[in-house]
């Protein structure tokens, strides 16, 4: 999967000319009412051997431009359900998701994928770093797949990138040579690589020491100063005071959707 992954990416470097920029398909602006994720009614279920399982139960949430919002909860309660329904990585059984205009849950997968490069920065539990790649090479694979800035310009934002996240002086180094929390940092930022106007994180603090998590949380945070909208899914308390909003999740459905500011002590 890595070595298909590579081999795309050098034949894009090959191929593309040095003047693609960031098309106009009306990125980063939000809807006329100001929200950036709808969901309306939503529903998952999953097929098993006993019948279908009911991940997420009539969903209806509203998130808007510039909030950060930290969705919590118990294993299996459905917050990664609700993350890959928002990305695109997996389709509702029924119901609408609207997220920034872009009706993701009628698109077909080309459409869902070069939208998603340009207007979504997505971080997981596992960083999927390129491993034969260094840092820099790292971030700038979502510039190659969507040929977004120059290509001439792009080490330079990789670059930026890294300095950003803190760790610019790692930049020609490959992940095996850097820590867990390193390389976390290196995923968001291959992650704000386009620019995108969302950033959802499924977990990113799950394999991380408790002091690097809060340094990450705190990362995140700094993003919603940029203008940027976040959903984080975490099991980890810490998150609640840095967050707008804290939703959870319970059983597939939303016990405190428009709960502003719970603290730690309430989680």
């Amino acid at each position: 999967m890595l070595g298909n992954c590579m081999s795309k990416v050098m034949e894009l470097r090959r191929k593309e000319g040095e003047s693609h920029t960031v098309p106009s398909n009306g990125k980063h602006k939000a809807h006329d009412n100001g929200r950036m994720i709808e969901l309306r009614d939503v529903y998952k279920l999953y097929k098993t051997k006993s019948g279908d399982f009911p991940a997420l139960k009539g969903i209806d949430l509203n998130i808007e431009q510039g909030e950060f919002v930290a969705v919590i909860g118990k294993s299996g309660a459905g917050k990664s359900t609700l993350v890959n329904l928002i990305t695109g990585i997996d389709v509702p059984s029924s119901g609408e998701i609207i997220v920034d205009g872009f009706p993701v849950h009628n698109q077909n997968e080309d459409q869902k994928a070069r939208w998603r490069g340009l207007n979504l920065g997505v971080v997981f539990q596992f960083f999927q770093l390129l491993p034969s790649l260094n840092l820099i090479e790292n971030i700038t694979i979502p510039m190659d797949f969507c040929s977004t800035y120059p290509s001439k310009e792009r080490k330079a934002r990789a670059l930026h990138l890294l300095d950003q996240v803190g760790i610019a002086e790692h930049a020609y180094k490959i992940p095996s040579k850097i820590s867990g929390g390193q390389q976390q940092r290196v995923a968001i930022a291959r992650a704000m690589a386009n620019d995108p106007g969302i950033i959802v994180a499924d977990e990113p603090t799950g394999n991380l020491d408790s002091r690097t998590a809060g340094e990450i949380f705190e990362l995140f945070s700094s993003f919603v100063d940029q203008g940027k909208t976040l959903l984080v899914v975490s099991h980890n308390k810490d998150i609640g005071p840095l967050a707008t909003r804290v939703i959870e999740i319970a059983d597939g459905e939303i016990l405190n959707g428009n709960q502003k500011k719970i603290s730690a002590l309430e989680i």
